[in-house]
């Protein structure tokens, strides 16, 4: 058996021996967005160092645990805190819990991330409906032998996000008067802040927003058959006039900031699934 899919196996027999309820909708919460953990009706929480195989968060601002419940009336399983390329772990590792997620019947994933604004437009506390996605990763989740019981080797990426999903939470926003833009998220490997060179690259080639996450999470997904969302909150401005510097703080408190519009869009979202 291919050593992933033995130690997806395995992980997954952990959780069912510790809790038997399936969840069809999986969320991932970014940098500064844990907060939104205490919307769930937890029915059980399993601390990610106790989980056979699964890599643990180092990030201030991710928490460290897997929490299984309700949201909205709908079973859900929420990853409180996600994993980097640039913590250490390879683009397998990366994706592992959402490969787990798979396994244990999620079909829709939500994803959720901190990102650089781009877009001239945007300003810090906006929300970003990530349409389509630009990957700056040196390596790919899906190298290596393909374990074909998770997906095909050549999945098609040429619409990664869900445009039912899309139109679903612009119609929340509209009802709920939320502003909410769309565009192309830029997914780098991390851990420095980008240069205002790179900006300008990023911004040359159709790049709104960027950070350091997400893109591999959502090509883990599409490869297993979900349909996926994502959105961004925009905590900080990469094209800008003053010469400021960017710290990891001020991404944390931007997000908390935002996350009260990007929760009620996220639950009513879950509503409607």
């Amino acid at each position: 058996m291919n050593l992933l899919l033995q130690q997806l196996n395995e992980t997954v027999s952990y959780i069912k021996s510790q809790f038997t309820t399936t969840a069809q909708i999986g969320i991932v919460l970014g940098s500064g967005l844990g907060n939104f953990s205490t919307e769930i009706k937890a029915e059980k929480e399993i601390d990610y160092s106790d989980i056979p195989h699964f890599p643990v968060s180092t990030v201030q601002g991710h928490g460290g645990k897997l929490i299984f419940g309700e949201l909205s009336g709908k079973k859900v399983v929420v990853m409180c805190g996600r994993f980097h390329f640039y913590e250490g772990y390879n683009p397998q590792q990366v994706t592992f819990p959402i490969r787990v997620m798979k396994l244990l019947g999620v079909e829709t994933l939500l994803l959720s991330n901190a990102s650089g604004g781009v877009n001239p437009n945007f300003k810090v506390g906006d929300l970003m409906i990530i349409n389509d996605h630009i990957s700056f990763f040196t390596t790919n989740p899906l190298l290596g032998p393909n374990a074909e019981e998770l997906g095909p080797r050549f999945p098609d990426m040429s619409e990664p996000y869900s445009k039912e999903l899309i139109n679903k939470v612009l119609a929340i926003a509209k009802a709920n008067n939320i502003e909410v833009h769309q565009g192309v998220y830029t997914g780098v490997t991390g851990p420095t802040f980008e240069t205002r060179a790179e900006y300008r690259l990023i911004k040359a080639i159709g790049g709104d927003a960027v950070g350091m996450s997400t893109v591999q999470e959502t090509i883990a997904a599409i490869h297993c058959g979900m349909q996926v969302f994502a959105m961004s909150v925009i905590t900080d401005l990469g094209i800008r006039e003053e010469e400021n510097t960017i710290t990891h703080q001020e991404v944390l408190e931007a997000a908390h900031n935002a996350e009260p519009k990007l929760t009620l869009l996220f639950k009513e979202l879950v509503k409607q699934l």
